[in-house]
């Protein structure tokens, strides 16, 4: 059993590419791209490597992204099979990576080189763009390429990003958006005082607990159609010295929202200070923002999308911005319409992840039929 889309994944696979990593996947691609027209753009930033590849000047501007960084393996000695081993058991690619997301850069690969066999001279543009830095903090990666393209003004009209999406069956989920993320780090301050001697001492813990309780009891939106309702929830929670008999004098409490575009970042910003002045505690707050939520309502890319999984794939897929945040959050800025298809998710970041070789020739499938579709 082989094919040209499960070659390219298992040679992709064998490099070690563990971020900020790339092990030579990126060199690699390049040079295979550069047969077939493609300007490669190789834009390291830091301990980053990032690619841009086009071919053609023309519009409209479809873009295939994705990352060739995984992440680390656990331990070796669980994985049937070594994980950077690549092998085929049953008709199943395993590997770190085989599903998130080198096996759809292969089918990104073999879609473009099959497409341009039939098409040489198409009416669009095809691009690739690739990074090594988005399973880590995501600030040198995809931003930054997007951030160059902006700079001069060079537009994309449709992006596929290759993030596994598939639930049950290859083809049953097409995400058309994906929420925000906006973390907190709250610290509250009290006075550090002997547990006997209360009326000595303030506890933070003690005045922060109501207020908390507010919060997670608090509706922040009911979602849209699109978007389930926001989501707000406590990760991490210390305060103390270890001793039994000492009451604090801080208590750090970490959070997140994850939310829809039915919130703003600064409305639910206010809507927590509102509350945590309402207490009257006395507080410092930090925020981040990882990531903005974004939407590619029903359009040309959603819809070619749809009638092309189901075509390759046999099923009707929904759309969903269920999930994490992924690099779309940072090409939806420049470009309308992004959507990710991929593989099943049931073994990403896991031992044992894995792909079915017959999953990657459909995925293969959508990719050349969406080219055909939009840009031939």
């Amino acid at each position: 059993m082989t094919s040209p889309t499960l070659e390219l994944a298992q040679e992709l696979i064998r490099r070690a590419s563990v971020t900020p990593e790339d092990a030579g996947c990126q060199p690699y691609i390049a040079e295979r791209l550069a047969k077939l027209g493609f300007a490669n753009e190789h834009m390291p930033r830091e301990d980053v490597k990032n690619l841009w590849a086009r071919r053609g000047n023309s519009g409209p501007v479809l873009v295939f992204a994705g990352h060739t960084d995984v992440v680390p393996t656990g331990p070796a000695e669980r994985w049937k099979t070594p994980p950077f081993a690549a092998e085929v058991i049953g008709g199943t690619l395993y590997g770190r990576g085989a599903a998130d997301m080198k096996g759809s850069i292969a089918a990104f690969i073999v879609a473009v080189e099959n497409f341009l066999q039939k098409h040489p001279n198409p009416k669009g543009s095809i691009a690739l763009l690739l990074t090594s830095d988005e399973e880590g903090p995501a600030v040198e990666g995809t931003v930054r390429v997007i951030e160059a393209l902006q700079a001069r003004g060079e537009a994309i009209d449709y992006c596929i990003v290759g993030e596994p999406t598939c639930e049950k069956t290859v083809g049953d989920t097409i995400k058309n958006g994906r929420r925000g993320s906006l973390s907190g780090t709250l610290v509250v301050q009290g006075i550090q005082g002997h547990i006997a001697y209360p009326h000595l001492a303030k506890n933070p813990i003690h005045a922060l607990a109501p207020a908390l309780a507010e919060l997670a009891a608090t509706e922040w939106d009911q979602g849209n159609a699109y978007f389930p309702p926001t989501t707000w929830q406590v990760s991490n929670i210390h305060g103390g010295t270890g001793a039994t008999n000492v009451i604090p004098g801080t208590v750090e409490a970490l959070f997140n929202f994850r939310f829809s575009t039915a919130s703003t970042e600064e409305g639910l910003k206010a809507r927590v200070h509102e509350i945590l002045d309402r207490h009257g505690l006395q507080y410092s707050l930090e925020w981040v923002l990882s990531g903005e939520p974004y939407l590619t309502d029903s359009g040309a890319l959603v819809d070619v999308m749809r009638e092309t999984v189901g075509a390759a794939c046999g099923v009707t897929p929904a759309l969903s911005t269920s999930g994490g945040t992924s690099d779309g959050r940072f090409i939806a800025k420049h470009c309308p319409e992004v959507v990710e298809f991929g593989p099943l998710n049931a073994t990403i970041h896991k031992i044992d992840e894995c792909v079915g070789v017959e999953d990657l020739e459909k995925i293969r499938e959508v990719f050349e039929m969406t080219l055909e579709k939009l840009i031939a």
